[in-house]
């Protein structure tokens, strides 16, 4: 028994296997002690008692990740986490010869719609195990139900790494639409976010017989686009992002050009990989001074713990090697498209400039909270939103 489970030896359908997880005791009792005998950096240059994001300027201030690793190494429970994936079922299947790992569970509704969500980085299926129950089988009558399909990206978590370049977000749109079929799925609706967005995107856009309609948090217009005519608060959007990219990307710069050389150091050493990922979730998060503050911290280490046992942190990070500003800039989505944008999220674009590339934007939000990881952040305001937007999606004639 290995850290990526057990398979079962028979298909359920069209080459797809249950899948269970279960990291030998081994492996936890090694990650427990290379916790116990982790070399610190002394801590930050900073005012230590200021409060809010300047206490983080320098990246993750030494109490905090002190604080994480002792709770990682003496209460966090990964057997919970183990058993939760069970119970919400999951399988494997292979296409173009790599495995892929995904989530699935079926809706007891006889109108349940399929629906694909997909994850980004730095996070994995985490990003939507709290919401899948209630997107399967909501508890108003009215709202619409879904049969909830979450794969795991290749290069994360349990699907397989690639051995060779290719594996881009076209290729993988590609995947998720034969995944779909497989399971049964020939029209379905999709979600996603981050890398997840990008993908979505490239569904919608290249897959309109199969796909009925995307709900996005993610969204990019076409490049060279005018900021003549948009609103202060547009402009404003487009300041933050443009600011976000030259002055606080550079991780992505990092896994897009040298993924290899951070890898070493996000597979040898859990206190590296956990601080990596922990940075973006205070970062991208709607807090004022630390991301525990809306996520709780199981579900942190549930998603770094993922990252540490399948050795998936240089992996995961060379789809930025594959995808980097790589959206095709000729690309329209003509599907209906719901689109919500967080207060909190790293990269805005305007409604104007959206619609340059969304051409028929059936659903447009702007809540007061939430960051990048709104199925985290705030589940159930997720929820809603994504089953408003997609009814209006599903309501709209294609």
């Amino acid at each position: 028994m290995t850290a990526l489970g057990n398979f079962d030896p028979e298909p359920t359908s069209a080459g797809i296997h249950t899948f269970e997880t279960h990291a030998p005791d081994a492996e936890l009792d090694e990650l427990r002690a290379r916790l116990a005998a982790a070399r610190l950096p002394e801590a930050e240059t900073l005012d230590r008692t200021e409060r809010g994001s300047r206490r983080w300027g320098q990246g993750v201030p030494l109490t905090d990740l002190v604080e994480v690793v002792n709770y990682w190494r003496t209460e966090y429970d990964w057997r919970a986490f183990e058993q939760r994936l069970d119970r919400i079922g999951q399988y494997r299947t292979t296409i173009d010869d790599l495995g892929i790992h995904f989530l699935h569970r079926r809706s007891a509704r006889a109108d349940a719609t399929p629906l694909l969500l997909t994850h980004g980085w730095p996070d994995s299926v985490v990003r939507f195990i709290d919401v899948m129950d209630e997107l399967t089988d909501p508890k108003r009558a009215d709202a619409p139900a879904f049969h909830v399909v979450v794969p795991s990206l290749p290069g994360f978590g349990y699907s397989d790494k690639p051995a060779t370049t290719g594996w881009g977000t076209e290729k993988i749109a590609a995947a998720w639409v034969e995944l779909m079929y497989r399971l049964g799925y020939d029209r379905f609706a999709a979600h996603g976010g981050d890398w997840g967005g990008n993908i979505t995107t490239v569904l919608g856009g290249r897959f309109p017989a199969q796909v009925l309609g995307i709900h996005t948090t993610f969204v990019e217009g076409p490049p060279g686009l005018s900021t003549d005519g948009l609103t202060a608060t547009e402009r404003a959007w487009v300041a933050e992002t443009r600011d976000f990219w030259r002055h606080r990307a550079a991780y992505a710069k990092q896994q897009a050009t040298r993924p290899q050389t951070i890898g070493y150091s996000l597979v040898d050493s859990p206190v590296g990989l956990l601080a990596w990922i922990l940075d973006k979730f205070a970062e991208w998060s709607d807090t004022e001074d630390s991301p525990f503050e809306t996520i709780s911290v199981d579900r942190i280490l549930d998603n770094v713990t993922l990252y540490w046992l399948t050795r998936t942190g240089a992996s995961a990070a060379r789809i930025y090697h594959e995808s980097h500003n790589a959206l095709d800039p000729e690309l329209r989505v003509d599907v209906p498209a719901a689109i919500t944008a967080y207060p909190r999220d790293v990269e805005k674009c305007p409604r104007p400039w959206a619609q340059q590339r969304y051409r028929r934007i059936v659903h447009w939000s702007e809540p007061e909270h939430g960051g990048h990881f709104p199925s985290l952040e705030a589940p159930e305001y997720f929820v809603e939103d994504l089953q408003q937007g997609l009814a209006t999606v599903l309501a709209t004639k294609r």
